[in-house]
């Protein structure tokens, strides 16, 4: 039987259809298998722990954690190439010389990262490059100066004091068992509303900000999965997805939040000028400065710049502030250095009903323990480099442009080559004497060189005015059945909160 005229003409538009979509197909796949050639032969100078053949490394974060990644590090000690799928890998580094010749040179930030943060944080100081990063930095520097934090002590110093008011009225005078990571959560929130953004948001006391806690910590949680599974870096994969779903909503819950901050900053200078305020204050805190560069020069930094940036300061710095604290109140449940802290910061505060700038410089113990727990647990784990152009290490191996190389905070603060008994809390490793010994690469838990932590005099301020009256009115004991488990996230938390026993202190 023949074919009618409108099979036949319909067959032939089919077939040539068919045939294209395997021509790209086939075309793709040998892009591909170049792409794995050309990796696998820049990266032969390098061994690296054995790989299964689809997932790569993937396994290693996703199953094994901090630990499996320690043993890797033992054994290989210097870097690795690391694969994430059978077609993407990055160089993993860990050692002070690498790290020195990565940082002196200025490739920029990898996307590959920071553009699955980019939804939920926008393009700010964090995964900005080039001229506008430069730009933003110089612009919002001022606002985390040293004059401006000086001022913010006592305001840190209002907030511990809140949550430690809550601590007494949970505890009494008994010793109790609490999850302190909750109250840490909202401690750390309440100082960024103060000092970064200048609101007072009550919000240690009420709960309107627990959802937004909740949605942020959630949504940290995808993004990291989705970076260690290469099935999700495609964009539409990613967004037909059960997490790409539940992500779309999270930001729904967060960004609320960030248009909230900037619209009660907008009123609180339109009060200003209505009440003929309009001399600007001595120090300006960052969103202060942000929408004065909003309503000045509105070409070079616009709405979507102070979003992005307020995004910024929000999210990561509230997430890193968070997690530093928790685990230095967990190493310091060690009572041998505890009990040295808080003779120090006595001495020095007396019975802490006040504190200032000048006193958190003269806590020099109590700031190697503080050092040194950022060296066991580095809040951010890891940063990234695409490379410009080739680079060659100071053992004379060599990458091309284009290799994205990951520094690994955690691997370089546990690296065995540099500091003996890595997992051994040890604050002594700080004094001036192993200070001038070291070399300045092994440790950088805000990273180095110009794209450092902007907020790193900041951190460490706020570290010390915690800890040091947290130490004044209770002490700290760990409790064993419930030991710290640490969660590979984009930045280190504890997996099931922290437990500590509180007990209030008698006056003194």
């Amino acid at each position: 039987m023949e074919s009618s005229w409108l099979e036949t003409h319909w067959a032939r538009p089919l077939h040539l259809a068919l045939v294209f979509c395997l021509a790209l197909g086939l075309l793709q796949a040998v892009k591909l298998y170049l792409q794995r050639q050309r990796l696998l032969r820049d990266l032969r100078p390098f061994p690296s722990p054995p790989s299964h053949w689809f997932y790569g490394h993937q396994k290693i974060i996703q199953n094994g954690g901090m630990e499996t990644l320690g043993e890797i590090t033992d054994k290989y000690p210097r870097a690795f190439p690391f694969w994430l799928g059978p077609f993407q890998a990055f160089f993993f580094i860990y050692d002070p010389d690498y790290a020195k010749t990565l940082l002196s040179r200025p490739d920029p930030k990898s996307n590959f990262l920071y553009k699955f943060m980019d939804p939920v944080v926008g393009k700010g100081l964090l995964n900005l490059n080039g001229p506008k990063w430069f730009q933003h930095r110089r612009l919002l520097t001022p606002g985390l100066h040293l004059n401006a934090l000086k001022s913010h002590v006592e305001i840190m110093a209002h907030s511990v004091n809140t949550m430690l008011g809550k601590w007494e009225r949970i505890c009494g005078t008994e010793d109790t068992l609490l999850e302190i990571s909750a109250h840490v959560t909202l401690l750390t929130l309440d100082i960024i509303m103060k000092c970064v953004f200048g609101l007072e948001t009550n919000c240690q006391i009420n709960s309107t900000y627990d959802h937004y806690i909740k949605a942020a910590n959630e949504s940290s949680n995808i993004i990291f999965y989705r970076l260690y599974n290469f099935l999700y870096h495609h964009d539409v994969i990613f967004k037909f997805s059960p997490k790409g779903h539940r992500l779309w909503q999270l930001r729904k819950i967060l960004h609320p939040y960030t248009g909230k901050i900037i619209q009660a900053g907008k009123n609180s200078r339109m009060n200003e000028n209505q009440q003929g305020n309009t001399q600007k204050r001595k120090y300006q805190n960052v969103l202060d400065i942000a929408l004065s560069a909003l309503a000045e020069n509105g070409d070079s930094f616009s709405d979507t710049d102070l979003w992005s940036e307020v995004n910024t300061f929000l999210l990561a710095g509230h997430e890193t502030m968070t997690g530093g604290l928790t685990w230095l109140l967990y190493h310091l449940a060690l009572p041998e250095h505890q009990e040295r802290c808080r003779e120090e910061i006595r001495s020095i505060l007396g019975d802490g009903s006040s504190i200032t700038w000048g006193q958190l410089g003269e806590m020099s113990y109590t700031t190697m323990c503080i050092k040194e727990s950022l060296r066991l647990a580095p809040p951010v784990l890891s940063f990234s480099r695409e490379l410009s152009k080739p680079i060659t290490f100071s053992d004379g191996r060599s990458l091309p442009a284009g290799i994205t190389v990951v520094c690994s905070i955690w691997g370089l603060h546990h690296n065995p080559a540099i500091w003996e008994n890595p997992q051994v809390f040890d604050p002594l490793r700080f004094s001036q004497e192993n200070n001038d010994k070291r070399h300045c690469y092994a440790y950088l838990p805000f990273s180095a060189g110009p794209r450092n932590c902007v907020g790193q005099q900041f951190a460490m301020a706020e570290l010390k005015a915690a800890v040091a009256l947290i130490l004044l009115r209770f002490s700290l004991t760990a409790e064993p059945t419930r030991p710290l488990v640490s969660r590979p996230n984009i930045f280190l938390k504890p997996k099931n909160g922290l437990y500590l026993h509180l007990k209030k202190l008698a006056c003194q």
